[in-house]
């Protein structure tokens, strides 16, 4: 699945399976034809009641024959009655709606080699696992807890995530990770926009004068301003989409989404 998200130039992460496929080991489906796979879609179950779409792709030269459909059915059956989110592309929210699916919002991906500034004096910690404290926090910002996720996210050997933390208590976290190319920060959630630029200095400063990307939610004002005041400009956009009840999410705390693929 990520090599071929990769060819559509989604620039997956180079260690998200490591974190994905274990959340929902049982929520990758691939299909196949004459012993060869010709489409995927992740089906992800975070619980009883909402899941999340991605990776849905038919490879180019399958394309036109059915088999995008027949996975697509596979994957929505799979989930059943939870609220289900994805992130569109363009030329296929047509068909999401189609398939019930409604417009919540866009995410608009905004890449470049980012001008950083002085970290500053905060209190900002280099996190190695999940403690509660940090799996609450996170649920405050998702339709739904994803400890199970957070533990194979959160991993300092292939990503870097720092926690602002005030005196015992996370007031925001972020995540950087390499990429096919550069890098990706995802997610980016803080309670103040000054928090949110505290973290995202910190993390920038750690590419090397690499390309960045950050995938913010339109409506947050501030993160759209926080991504241009560092260069970053828009590349490229997707629309947040729900089928069943649209989850309530503080769109204005989250400056940076986790991913395409898994929310």
């Amino acid at each position: 699945m990520a090599e071929w998200a990769a060819a559509e130039g989604w620039n997956p992460g180079l260690h998200d399976a490591d974190a994905f496929h274990p959340t929902d080991p049982e929520g990758f489906l691939i299909g196949w034809k004459d012993g060869k796979p010709v489409s995927c879609i992740s089906v992800v179950a975070y619980d009883d009641a909402y899941g999340f779409l991605g990776f849905y792709i038919v490879h180019p030269d399958h394309r036109g024959h059915g088999h995008g459909f027949a996975t697509w059915k596979a994957g929505i059956e799979r989930l059943g009655n939870r609220t289900i989110g994805l992130d569109g592309v363009v030329d296929q929210q047509a068909n999401y709606a189609k398939s019930g699916f409604v417009l919540a919002e866009r995410n608009i991906r905004f890449s470049g080699v980012p001008s950083v500034e002085p970290p500053g004096d905060h209190p900002i910690v280099e996190l190695g696992d999940v403690a509660p404290s940090l799996a609450d926090y996170d649920a405050t910002m998702v339709p739904a807890r994803r400890d199970a996720f957070l533990r194979h996210w959160i991993n300092p050997e292939h990503r870097l995530t720092l926690g602002y933390v005030d005196n015992g208590r996370v007031r925001g976290y972020g995540t950087i990770r390499p990429c096919r190319k550069g890098y990706k920060i995802g997610p980016l959630f803080a309670d103040t926009p000054a928090i949110a630029e505290a973290l995202f200095n910190r993390l920038a400063t750690t590419t090397g004068g690499e390309p960045l990307s950050i995938d913010v939610p339109e409506p947050n004002a501030d993160g759209v301003a926080l991504a241009t005041r560092h260069g970053l400009t828009p590349s490229f956009e997707t629309a947040r989409m729900y089928r069943g009840p649209a989850p309530s999410v503080p769109l204005g705390n989250i400056y940076g989404i986790t991913s395409f693929e898994l929310g």
